[in-house]
């Protein structure tokens, strides 16, 4: 698959599925939940070599129906390592690596990186990188959101950390410009609120 960017995987959709700690058959059945409802973006943090496994599945999954899976809490060059070989179209981390950064950019994986503070944000813009992760996103609080539009109206957020469907548009009104959510996919009634976001 052609390297994607942020860009185009975020165009029109202000939310991203985080598949997170599950067996590959459950990861699988949430990410096409996920496609169903119309969310491009998944990500399957790579915590160990069985999360990479997981990705692994995910990302073969997708590749059936041309949707590209990104590895998350790539927070080292062994991880990017992973990631590359199960097939991962782009990483994500907690926070700003520049090695892991740069590595996972020269693999040709766009990196989405963590950032709670204006230095962060300034440090990931400085070396290239476009879109940020904000996160703890719930912990920061919305304000945090309304607060950095000031001094860096051009960056675009991904609000990360204790969000759901039922937080979400406030952080999107405050500045966010896509929310990820986790456990949201398996809860029947945040399924419908998110189907609602997405129209």
């Amino acid at each position: 698959m052609a390297s994607v960017t942020f860009d185009e995987l975020f165009a029109g959709v202000p939310v991203m599925a985080i598949l997170r700690g599950m067996p590959a058959d459950k990861s699988v059945e949430l990410a096409v939940r996920a496609w169903d409802l119309g969310i491009e973006c998944v990500e399957v943090p790579v915590q160990t070599e069985e999360a990479a496994r997981v990705l692994g599945a995910v990302v073969a999954a997708g590749a059936e129906r041309g949707k590209p899976v990104g590895a998350g809490t790539v927070t080292t060059t062994e991880r990017l390592g992973w990631a590359v070989d199960a097939g991962a179209a782009f990483t994500v981390a907690p926070g700003l690596n520049t090695e892991v950064a740069r590595a996972s950019v020269v693999a040709g994986l766009p990196h989405l990186p963590g950032v709670a503070t204006a230095t962060d944000v300034q440090a990931a813009r400085g070396i290239g990188l476009t879109w940020l992760k904000a996160f703890p996103a719930s912990v920061l609080g919305v304000e945090w959101f309304r607060a950095m539009r000031g001094p860096f109206p051009e960056v675009p957020f991904v609000a990360t950390g204790g969000m759901s469907a039922r937080n979400a548009t406030e952080y999107l009104e405050a500045g966010a410009r896509v929310v990820a959510v986790g456990s949201a996919l398996e809860d029947r009634e945040q399924l419908a609120l998110l189907a609602d976001l997405l129209r």
